[in-house]
């Protein structure tokens, strides 16, 4: 049996897919493909459970000819927008897809009305190949890191059982603390902290580190994606973001404080982690009638307060770090 799996992007919506991907891999030793952009491949290249990955830069017509040679038996649709479309028009193999909750988001998003489900985004990736014969084996997600990029703490002077992984970045400025409340937790944590982010966070990271003091120190920019999933996955706790990093904190198990600005957990993308619930920590502003303002995110706040993060407790995110 030859399957492919549809996943564009992102990071952390690729990390996601990675059960369904596990799943059918063992339980019906099916040969794996796997189509994203080619920015996020790396993600999948190092994982065992899949056979080949295509890429795309921008049209999947850059890759539908090799494709159509793989005469697939089943598409497993795990994005389903235009493009993943577009493919399954193109292939002759069984379609099946996820549901995508496109009206319950938007009638929360803009009515504030909840029908959204009270289950994982990853429940429904599984669903959607359930018909398969394939059943939920609760081992969480997968991210697997190349030796080559395993990163070895005594570059960065600490040790795994004393430092906090701090994830600064998320790709919407609504999902993002404001500068100065990421510093003033910063400046009352004992433990030496990492800041983890890429290129776009290396200057707000050096900022932090001036104001915060010698314990911080910033790799944003400086690591590739699975150098900072080593450094995740070699920390004590993470603080982050809603943002892929998060998701990959969960593969590995760790106990994550997530911080939520415009985007709500019961949108199902919370961290899905498979040891006790008391890993993860939910830290938001409940009870804001503008909350969510959006299912993504925003480059500013639409009404100008920005009160889901301006009123994220500090103190509670300090006690669970010391906890």
């Amino acid at each position: 049996m030859k399957i492919l799996i549809i996943r564009f992007s992102s990071i952390g919506d690729i990390v996601l897919t990675t059960p369904v991907i596990r799943c059918l891999k063992q339980q019906l030793q099916a040969e794996i493909h796997y189509i994203t952009k080619q920015s996020f491949q790396n993600i999948l290249l190092s994982n065992p459970h899949v056979d080949k990955v295509y890429t795309i830069q921008k049209k999947v017509n850059e890759v539908l000819p090799a494709l159509k040679k793989e005469k697939y038996n089943y598409i497993v649709d795990l994005h389903k927008n235009i493009r993943s479309q577009q493919i399954r028009w193109q292939l002759s193999g069984k379609y099946l897809a996820f549901y995508k909750l496109n009206l319950e988001k938007w009638l929360m998003v803009n009515l504030k009305i909840n029908f959204l489900p009270q289950y994982h985004i990853v429940d429904r990736y599984l669903a959607a190949v359930k018909s398969l014969g394939v059943k939920h084996d609760n081992q969480g997600l997968d991210y697997f890191i190349p030796e080559k990029d395993e990163v070895k703490l005594q570059d960065w002077e600490v040790t795994s059982d004393n430092y906090i992984a701090f994830v600064i970045g998320a790709a919407h400025a609504t999902k993002r603390l404001p500068k100065e409340k990421i510093i003033a937790i910063c400046q009352n944590i004992k433990s030496p902290i990492l800041l983890v982010g890429g290129p776009d966070e290396a200057h707000i990271g050096n900022e932090i580190v001036v104001s915060s003091g010698n314990h911080v120190k910033n790799t944003c920019g400086k690591l590739n994606l699975n150098q900072s999933a080593s450094l995740v996955n070699q920390a004590q706790k993470i603080i982050t973001h809603d943002t892929g990093m998060m998701h990959i904190a969960a593969a590995f198990g760790k106990e994550i404080i997530s911080i939520w600005g415009n985007t709500i957990p019961e949108f199902g993308m919370y961290p899905y982690n498979k040891n006790p619930i008391s890993h993860n920590h939910i830290i938001e502003v409940k009870g804001l009638p503008c909350r969510p303002c959006s299912k993504i995110g925003h480059h500013q706040c639409p009404k100008g307060h920005f009160n889901c993060m301006y009123k994220i407790s500090i103190q509670t995110i300090l006690e669970l770090v010391e906890k």
